[in-house]
């Protein structure tokens, strides 16, 4: 059985955000969906939570660059190799100082999900593909993504 938010993110992202589908099934269509490929009612509730809080927060547009310290709880959840992606995405210009922001937001909300690098460079690629006018930088982010570009972190 699947017991994790991660993994009904995945799923949705997989079937229904990435093809960019023209005409959305309804959200009980999609829980039931999900519900019948295994994954528990909580966890599904717990995935389409976060969603709706990624759909509410619009990048603010900031034209001067911004220095980032991460505070102790985001230590705690994020990891150095984590926080290093970070900082390599907003120095690459794949993120801007409010994505980076939006970002650190939506690891941090998951909870009781163990973050790798792997997980943080999908929740990096939901929150491009949630901007508006982010296409050029979720084309670059997919292709780390799917390592089709190398990255090197020095």
């Amino acid at each position: 059985m699947k017991e994790n938010i991660f993994d009904v993110l995945m799923y949705l992202f997989e079937n229904y955000m990435e093809d960019e589908i023209e005409i959305l099934p309804d959200s009980d269509v999609v829980r039931t969906e999900l519900l019948e490929a295994g994954f528990q009612q909580i966890e599904v509730n717990k995935a389409f939570d976060w969603l709706e809080s990624l759909s509410l927060q619009r990048a603010i547009k900031s034209s001067s660059p911004a220095f980032r310290i991460f505070c102790s709880q985001e230590k705690d959840r994020l990891d150095l190799e984590c926080r290093n992606m970070i900082m390599f995405l907003e120095n690459s210009g794949i993120l801007n100082s409010a994505n980076r922001e939006i970002v650190i937001d939506r690891a941090m909300a998951l909870e009781n999900e163990e973050l790798s690098v792997e997980k943080l460079k999908w929740i990096i690629l939901m929150v491009l593909l949630s901007q508006p006018d982010e296409e050029i930088a979720f084309s670059r982010m997919e292709d780390i993504v799917y390592d089709l570009i190398p990255t090197y972190l020095h």
